[in-house]
């Protein structure tokens, strides 16, 4: 299923910014699809699909923008040095 929305964009507006229709509605979905990932309400593959890249098509625009493919906030970042840290010492519990 897909849905179709309409924008109306005064046409004073695409003359400021030098952009054709098409262009102006391809750089607002992918700025929204960001926006998105960014606020970890959409995946990466998602904000890709949102976007319509292909994942690597995605990731490639995001380093084009010198954008973070990981956004780790700092919770996340002291979860996964925590559990690094945990983990040398489980593996010689197990004797691996």
């Amino acid at each position: 299923m897909v849905t179709t929305i309409q924008l109306t964009i005064d046409d004073s507006i695409l003359l400021s910014l030098k952009e054709k229709k098409d262009t102006f509605a391809q750089n607002m979905l992918f700025e929204y699809a960001l926006r998105l990932y960014r606020k970890q309400k959409l995946s990466l593959g998602k904000a890709a699909e949102l976007a319509g890249y292909s994942r690597l098509e995605f990731i490639q625009k995001l380093q084009v923008e010198h954008e973070p493919i990981f956004d780790y906030d700092e919770r996340m970042i002291e979860e996964m040095i925590a559990s690094a840290t945990m983990t040398p010492h489980l593996l010689q519990e197990s004797g691996v």
